[in-house]
């Protein structure tokens, strides 16, 4: 079969559309490709942005917390000093009511085990035969009252010199929760609680204190 001379150049020119089809089409191919790449590294530096973003929040989350503990440490701090010191003030009165001549008082005392440990009691009452140890919280929970009895149980280990004594404890508070105040009396603890100005001994009148 033979072509005419049209025919033939007609076939060349649809060669010509179909290489420049073809050219367009990989050209087009390349760009795609192009695309694609670019948004895998997008979304690479967007995974790594995201990283990046967490690793600030979290560390920023951290000194938030850390700062948060510090204000809570140093509030709690200034509110047990002014515990304490108001405790102090009405100490010796609250105790002569209960029978306990006060002689003196002291405060911050510490003193070490010969293993190392070392314990401290916020105030010491004393007189010649008696010594009333007391823990000073500005909330008072189960556990301080658990922890308290434990530290009261050593305390002629630490202080030899009061052996001969009778040791007492006291729990002093500004708020208790879980009931903690009557669980103190309950296991033989006078307890006291500071109320604006003043501190007040929560203990019914007939209650009788351990002797530890």
């Amino acid at each position: 079969m033979k072509f005419g001379p049209l025919c033939v150049g007609e076939f060349a020119l649809g060669q010509k559309e179909l290489q420049k089809g073809q050219k367009e089409l990989q050209e087009g191919q390349k760009r795609l490709q192009a695309g694609q790449r670019e948004l895998q590294e997008s979304r690479r530096e967007l995974r790594e942005s995201q990283k990046e973003a967490d690793r600030q929040l979290r560390e920023l989350a951290r000194a938030s917390e850390k700062r948060t503990r510090e204000l809570e440490e140093l509030f709690t701090g200034q509110w047990g000093k002014l515990i304490e010191s108001l405790v102090e003030g009405d100490l010796v009165n609250l105790l002569k009511n209960r029978k306990i001549a006060v002689e003196k008082t002291m405060t911050r005392v510490e003193s070490k085990k010969k293993d190392g440990s070392s314990y401290e009691y916020d105030i010491l009452a004393v007189n010649g035969n008696e010594v009333v140890a007391v823990e000073v919280k500005t909330t008072l929970r189960v556990k301080d009252v658990e922890y308290f009895l434990k530290k009261l149980k050593v305390f002629r280990k630490v202080f030899p010199e009061y052996k001969d004594k009778k040791i007492y404890g006291a729990l002093a508070y500004l708020k208790a929760n879980a009931h903690a105040d009557k669980y103190s009396e309950k296991e033989g603890l006078f307890v006291i609680r500071a109320t604006g100005s003043s501190a007040s001994m929560t203990n019914h009148k007939d209650f009788a204190p351990k002797s530890f």
